[in-house]
């Protein structure tokens, strides 16, 4: 539901959301479906808020494509998952590129978003 698009799809999409014709961006879904091969799967982790459109259903049927879908378990996960990281077992470090004061939050968002400084991950520390 966050994906953001530039061009002529990313406009539509954005006026169809200001409307309330359409309830979600799409443009990751659309993009996966796309990329995906012939008689692959694309599996869909999260959350769809609601309608889209412009969806390329043709092109999953044609293709013979799967779409399986549903939310994360994020309960069953991260007990464990936290423990593997105290236990030094995984290092999710690698993905942070930024460390920020809460204060900045904002200019942190943005620089995510605009893909500024090769921002992949900011975390933001309260003090």
């Amino acid at each position: 539901m966050e994906a953001h698009t530039p061009g002529f799809v990313g406009a539509y999409d954005r006026a169809k959301q200001a409307l309330m014709l359409e309830t979600d961006r799409p443009i990751a879904l659309r993009e996966a479906i796309m990329a995906c091969r012939n008689g692959g799967t694309v599996s869909v982790i999260g959350v769809y808020g609601g309608f889209i459109d412009k969806f390329p259903m043709g092109s999953m049927m044609n293709r013979s494509i799967t779409i399986r879908t549903g939310q994360c378990h994020v309960h069953r996960y991260l007990k464990p998952l936290l423990e593997r990281i105290q236990n030094g077992e995984i290092d999710p470090s690698f993905v942070i590129t930024h460390h920020m004061p809460l204060s900045q939050a904002p200019e942190g968002y943005a620089m995510f978003k605009d893909k500024q400084d090769e921002c992949i991950k900011v975390v933001l520390k309260p003090h």
